[in-house]
C-alpha cells in the first residue's frame, strides 16, 4: 500500500484518539481496514466511559470489524493504532489473524509488541502480523504528552 494510504488511515486513528481525549480517555485510536481498502471500524479508548478495562480502542475496533464481516477472523485486514498495543490487545490481534499492524508511538512501559511481553515473538503465539511502527509518531506522541501533562497539572 502506498505511504499516502497508510498516513490517511493513521490520520483517522489520530482523530479517534482526539475524540477519546475529549471524553477524558487516554487518547488512543484504532482503525481496521479490509483487504479492499474499506474502513471496517474506527474506535477510540472507552475504558472510563464503559467502566471496562478491556474497552481499548484496538479491542473495540476488532469487535466492530468482526461483527461487520460476520467472522471472528480478520484475515487480510490491517490495524492502524496510535500507540503500541498492550499484551491484551496484541493477543486479540493474533487471534483475529490481522494481516498487518501499523502503530505510531512505541510504549516502553505498557507495550506488548516490541516492548514488554513481545507477544508475537512467543512460541505460543498462533499468528503474528507484519509490524510497522513509527507511522505519524510525532503527532500521536504529542497528543499523549499533552493529555498526561494536563492530568498532572
Amino acid at each position: 500500500m502506498p505511504a499516502q494510504g497508510r498516513e490517511s488511515y493513521m490520520e483517522m486513528a489520530l482523530a479517534e484518539a482526539g475524540q477519546a481525549a475529549a471524553r477524558g480517555e487516554v487518547p488512543v485510536g484504532a482503525v481496521i481496514v479490509g483487504a479492499d481498502s474499506q474502513v471496517l471500524a474506527a474506535e477510540g479508548n472507552r475504558t472510563r466511559e464503559r467502566s471496562d478495562p478491556t474497552a481499548h480502542a484496538e479491542l473495540l475496533a476488532i469487535r466492530d470489524a468482526c461483527a461487520k464481516l460476520g467472522s471472528e477472523r480478520l484475515t487480510g485486514c490491517d490495524l492502524y493504532v496510535t500507540l503500541e498495543p498492550c499484551p491484551m490487545c496484541a493477543g486479540a490481534i493474533s487471534f483475529a489473524r490481522l494481516r498487518r499492524l501499523y502503530y505510531a508511538v512505541p510504549d516502553a512501559k505498557g507495550g506488548g509488541v516490541e516492548h514488554g511481553a513481545r507477544v508475537f515473538a512467543q512460541s505460543t503465539c498462533h499468528h503474528a502480523p507484519e509490524i510497522y511502527g513509527g507511522i505519524d509518531a510525532a503527532r500521536a506522541g504529542a497528543l499523549l504528552k499533552s493529555f498526561f501533562a494536563a492530568r498532572r497539572s
